[in-house]
């Protein structure tokens, strides 16, 4: 899922009553579900933080971000060896437009290519945070 807004508050629990932990400040933010009730979810962030949400504030569009300090490479097709047809710069976001055998199309821009799958932060289907 991503963040649907510029201003999402992050709570210690479901509830506009719990205690403000921080405000995410970038929409479209990579988030991953990791509990949730009939009207908030607890997400686990790129960052490695654990906070809860209003379900209104996400959207079900995937997006990944790049959480390396270095650009990634974009692969023209989903194999090893392939040429390079972009680079995603370290803390971008990109769409996720699909999954399969191992690889992920993703599509910043103008710009599109494969990646290997947990290259990514958002590719990877096993839980990001514990």
């Amino acid at each position: 899922m991503t963040l649907k807004f510029g201003k999402v508050n992050a709570r210690a629990g479901p509830g506009d009553d719990h205690r403000l932990l921080w405000v995410y400040g970038a929409k479209g933010l990579p988030v991953q579900v990791v509990a949730e009730t009939a009207e908030w979810r607890r997400v686990c962030d790129p960052e490695g933080g654990l906070a809860w949400v209003h379900k209104r504030v996400t959207d079900g569009r995937r997006a990944v971000m790049n959480p390396q300090p270095q650009a990634v490479a974009l692969y023209r097709k989903p194999k090893t060896g392939a040429e390079t047809a972009a680079y995603l710069a370290p803390r971008s976001l990109a769409s996720l437009v699909r999954c399969q055998k191992g690889w992920c199309r993703v599509k910043a821009d103008r710009a599109s290519g494969w990646v290997r799958e947990g290259a990514l932060w958002g590719t990877a289907e096993a839980p990001q945070c514990r």
